[in-house]
């Protein structure tokens, strides 16, 4: 197996475990600690819009390389594995069936009111220090 076939099947469990967490934020098995951490994972994995956007150089690719596998990692360990093995048969009918993963309205209003805050906390910032 070479280096780009290793990172496409990579790819592929990161893209079904995503959709994975989204089945297990709706099982009652979870515990909550669980489902508070997923619901960020999932609110953002499955956001179309990106915290930090992939056209800035090098920062743009750390959240989907770096933080979003880190995360998904995390929360599937709280998961319990039955719940877990339960989710991600879900997960592997529903991208068959859909071809797609899942989309999340709440993930991308997170993410643009994060831009929107950050923009108004500069505003604030920069109108103090001109007055």
């Amino acid at each position: 197996m070479t280096i780009v076939e290793k990172l496409r099947a990579w790819a592929r469990r990161i893209k079904r475990d995503g959709a994975t967490l989204w089945f297990a934020l709706r099982s009652p098995a979870t515990p909550w600690h669980a489902k508070a951490l997923a619901f960020f994972v999932v609110a953002y994995a499955l956001s179309p819009v990106d915290l930090i956007p992939d056209f800035i150089p090098v920062l743009g690719f750390v959240d989907d390389v770096l933080l979003l596998p880190g995360l998904i990692w995390l929360a599937i360990r709280l998961v319990p594995p039955a719940v877990i093995a339960h989710c991600r048969a879900s997960a592997d009918q529903w991208l068959r069936e859909a071809g797609r993963k899942p989309r999340s309205v709440v993930g991308a209003c997170l993410v643009v009111g994060s831009w929107l805050a950050t923009a108004a906390a500069l505003c604030w910032w920069w109108l103090r220090a001109e007055a």
